[in-house]
């Protein structure tokens, strides 16, 4: 439980853009004392170095974001390396904190994990109660791995180890290439650049049809702080909006947001992945905690972000 706004808070993967969130939001609540490491000043895939890591300074807490990640492309191309590189950073973050005496940890994982053919919306008890996704299943067994690597070691050694399940998240320090990014930024680019271009038509990947929900990072990362702060001490918390949009509604907002007049065409050549993927977020609605920004204004502040960073 966060406390002492100086006391040593460990933020694992601070550059990408779940980390960045939340550091924007520790120093937006005060929080003095962040630590952070580069890859270069820590590999995380490294467990000896992870654990001496953890062991000298001592955090009081951990928020781990760092993660190997991608859309469904990079998903389904390099699987070995997704479930090899997951497993490892987290299982070497959390024993390393396990062995370090560190007793609350927030550890990020992903909507993914869950069933491909659930019951909407998803509730938390849906895990592990039918097959996954195939195009992302190796990254989904490695956070459903450390989602039970962090209930274990609070049933076995008294920790308070939560597991946040976000669904999908967009905004500063997104992911733009178009090889490995997820639908929401890969459709910022495709449409910004059709716009630069004059293009008359944009290509969007599937049939349009599939219901995603989509979360601004700075609401993921202000619910992450929230459950810490409140001494959360177990268990697994959905985090969305609360509603969710086919891609075609969302490839809409984006073109009109980006201002791209063209028309959408569907290549139903490429795979759709989960039909629809919508979170149960009653358990953050009942502690009292509910997003705050819709999906409009949350793709402008997007939108400006690639711009200002392109």
């Amino acid at each position: 439980m966060i406390i002492d706004k100086t006391a040593k808070i460990y933020i694992a993967g601070h550059r990408g853009m779940v980390g960045s969130a939340l550091v924007r939001r520790l120093q937006q609540g005060g929080y003095t004392n962040l630590l952070t490491r580069t890859h270069q000043e820590l590999d995380l895939l490294d467990q000896r170095a992870t654990s001496d890591f953890l062991k000298t300074e001592k955090p009081v807490a951990i928020f781990l974001a760092a993660a190997r990640v991608g859309g469904i492309h990079a998903n389904n191309t390099y699987r070995a390396d997704f479930i090899y590189e997951n497993l490892q950073i987290q299982n070497n973050i959390i024993h390393g904190a396990l062995r370090a005496g560190i007793n609350d940890l927030c550890f990020l994982g992903s909507s993914c994990i869950y069933p491909r053919d659930c019951p909407q919306p998803i509730k938390e008890a849906y895990l592990l109660t039918g097959p996954l996704e195939q195009t992302n299943e190796p990254y989904a067994i490695a956070k459903i791995a450390g989602i039970k690597l962090c209930e274990s070691c609070n049933r076995q050694y008294g920790t308070r180890y939560i597991s946040v399940m976000p669904t999908n998240l967009y905004g500063p320090n997104d992911n733009y290439d178009l090889e490995t990014s997820h639908v929401l930024p890969a459709l910022i680019r495709k449409a910004h650049e059709a716009k630069l271009r004059g293009d008359k038509e944009l290509t969007v990947w599937g049939s349009g049809t599939p219901k995603r929900e989509f979360l601004y990072v700075d609401d993921m990362a202000d619910a992450c702080v929230f459950l810490m702060e409140r001494g959360m001490g177990e268990g697994m918390y959905n985090v969305g909006c609360g509603n969710d949009v086919t891609i075609r509604e969302l490839a809409e907002t984006v073109m009109d947001v980006v201002g791209f007049k063209g028309k959408i065409v569907f290549d139903s050549s490429k795979p759709d992945g989960t039909p629809r993927k919508l979170l149960d977020v009653s358990r953050m609605t009942a502690l009292g905690w509910q997003a705050k920004t819709g999906l409009r204004e949350g793709i402008e502040q997007a939108y400006a972000n690639f711009l200002a960073s392109a």
